[in-house]
């Protein structure tokens, strides 16, 4: 505890916006973290029951997906199906609007992480500066018995400990978004099977409808 005050005091001022920066960073990893572990660990199973009983019983479908709405999926599936006897292109645009509506849900606070990642050098460069300044205004040209060797010191700590500190937050940032990206990129892609194979599904139903209803005596 000791050391990282002692580290916290000698970034300089610079330490204070590193120290928002890496709060914000830390809250927002977690809340993503929660997010992606409920939608890695549920949906892939709640879609490929909802794929098997759609065929057979589509109102079980629906209700399956009612009760597991809080994942991304689900949400798109029930945007189509709970259309009123909608035609195959109908169906269609339902699901790739639903789809598209997901998309800020999905790459949620990604602008946030993109900034910290881009601040907290600067912040680091900053400090960097700063403590030059610090060190240079404790020199005194042609007499160096008279430095100011605490405010040499104190500057060369300051302008080392703050740009360690930027690139800590950064890196511990870009880590983390760059997963997140990755969990963004799989989950459009399969998106667009389950959408895709759901589509199948509809079409095959709609067309066997549509065909008995063409059959159907007439009376």
């Amino acid at each position: 505890m000791d050391t990282l005050i002692y580290i916290f005091k000698a970034a300089g001022i610079v330490a204070w916006p590193l120290l928002a920066s890496s709060i914000a960073a830390v809250a927002l990893i977690l809340e993503r973290l929660a997010f992606w572990f409920r939608v890695n660990r549920r949906q892939r199973r709640v879609v490929r029951e909802v794929l098997q009983t759609y065929s057979q019983n589509p109102d079980s479908a629906i209700k399956k997906l009612q009760v597991n709405a809080d994942l991304p999926l689900a949400r798109i599936f029930l945007e189509a199906l709970e259309l009123d006897s909608p035609n195959i292109e109908e169906f269609r645009l339902a699901l790739e609007s639903a789809a598209q509506a997901e998309i800020p849900i999905l790459k949620r606070f990604n602008t946030i992480f993109d900034t910290i990642i881009s601040l907290s050098p600067l912040f680091g460069l900053l400090g960097t500066v700063l403590g030059l300044i610090t060190t240079f205004s404790s020199l005194k040209l042609g007499n160096a018995g008279g430095s100011n060797a605490a405010g040499v010191t104190g500057g060369i700590s300051e302008a080392l400990v703050s740009t360690a500190l930027g690139l800590v937050v950064a890196i511990f940032t870009l880590l983390f978004a760059n997963m997140f990206r990755g969990f963004y990129l799989q989950q459009m892609a399969f998106i667009q099977e389950a959408g895709g194979q759901l589509e199948l599904l509809y079409r095959h139903r709609y067309e066997k409808l549509l065909r008995e209803s063409n059959y159907a005596p007439t009376r």
